[in-house]
């Protein structure tokens, strides 16, 4: 293997696979990253038998060849480096790669490429929708951090995705709230599917495609195995998870007694403060919701919490409030956490009692909500 590329390039690639190679393993290959050069490319992949990630950048190649090598040396090296030409050059013989650029020049050791894992590709399989890739980041923003983090329920620290004809809804809930978001497909689902991908893993596809304008391809395995996403020069792998998600649509309420709508910054703002005080008295922050009387006094709500340790803190906030008065107790990691992820200018809190669930929905929007079970505490 012997080919040229530019330090800017190889940096970028790196950065993107080195997020995938497995820090843990007692396998020494997956603490490497593949290089590949072929097809007058240079291909980089890693994997920590999770999620796999694979990128292409522009190289001349003289000679056509492959070998793993240590990732965290290589990518501190070349970040190192000048931005300049690179040359990189394998001898066969010692697997080791010689990486020079300017006045530097390195030898790394390398493992072959015979003990990487075969990793599919979005190419062996038909790509199954097309999504822009801003609207699912922010997707993945709003509904993967209400996952469960532990694994004592493998299926509830993973996200449900459904493609249903020109739609995907994103699912996700660790037993105390849910979150739901449907996104619009670039063009409709070849079939409808539903999966359920692991939370981190769709976190850190959306750092990957954080910055592309292009439509992602997404594709599953014939055995429903991967998911499969090609963004740009990029691909992407991560494992499924097997299990039944619970049906959402029976966790959501349908009707409610009393609803608020307010300002979506006012409401987060009095929230973090609230969360303050909640810290020494088990996260709880209190909502109290006031009807006004008539166009002119619309109502307003207040956001409050109080420890016998630290003290108490309460917010008046203006807010449209439909049915009658009403009182509830949210966790206030969960409350501000759902604030902070939704974009409308004003959000609409439903319940039916203090003891039920209440749900968070944009106003203006009906492609979002978010469940979460309340905290029952005294009057």
């Amino acid at each position: 293997m012997r080919l040229s590329c530019q330090q800017e390039d190889l940096q970028r690639a790196l950065g993107y696979v080195s997020r995938a190679v497995s820090r843990k393993s007692t396998l020494p290959v997956l603490g490497n990253v593949l290089l590949s050069a072929e097809g007058g490319r240079l291909k980089l992949a890693a994997t920590n038998l999770e999620i796999a990630i694979t990128a292409w950048t522009d190289a001349t190649v003289e000679e056509e060849g492959t070998i793993t090598v240590r990732s965290d040396l290589l990518t501190e090296f070349v970040a190192s480096l000048p931005n300049d030409s690179v040359s990189i050059e394998l001898d066969r013989r010692t697997l080791s790669v010689a990486v020079s650029c300017a006045r530097s020049k390195a030898h790394i050791k390398g493992i072959g490429a015979e003990d990487f894992p075969t990793l599919a590709t979005i190419g062996d399989t038909e790509p199954t929708a097309r999504i822009d890739p801003a609207e699912f980041r922010e997707a993945i923003g709003q509904v993967a951090f209400a996952a469960a983090t532990d694994d004592s329920r493998p299926v509830l620290a993973g996200v449900l995705a459904e493609f249903e004809g020109a739609s995907l809804t994103l699912a996700a809930a660790d037993g105390f709230r849910l979150s739901v978001r449907r996104c619009d497909l670039v063009e409709p689902s070849r079939e409808s599917l539903s999966i359920v991908v692991p939370a981190r893993a769709l976190q850190e596809l959306a750092r990957i495609i954080g910055d592309l304008e292009e439509p992602i391809d997404m594709a599953v395995t014939p055995n429903r195995s991967q998911l499969l996403v090609r963004a740009g020069s990029i691909e992407f792998l991560s494992r499924l998870i097997d299990g039944h998600f619970p049906d959402v649509r029976h966790i959501i309420p349908q009707t409610y007694g009393t609803r608020m709508v307010v300002s979506r910054d006012e409401f987060l703002a009095a929230a973090r403060r609230a969360k303050l005080f909640a810290q020494s008295n088990n996260d709880v922050v209190r909502i109290q919701m006031n009807p006004g009387d008539g166009e002119l006094d619309p109502g307003f709500a207040t956001i409050s919490a109080q420890a016998a340790e630290t003290g108490d803190n309460e917010d008046h906030l203006e807010a449209q409030v439909e049915g009658p008065q009403a009182h509830i107790a949210f966790n206030g990691r969960y409350l501000t956490e759902v604030l902070s992820v939704m974009r409308s200018t004003e959000v609409a809190l439903e319940m039916t009692s203090p003891n039920a669930a209440g749900v968070f929905r944009p106003v203006g929007s009906d492609d979002f909500t978010h469940v979460i079970m309340p905290m029952v505490v005294g009057t």
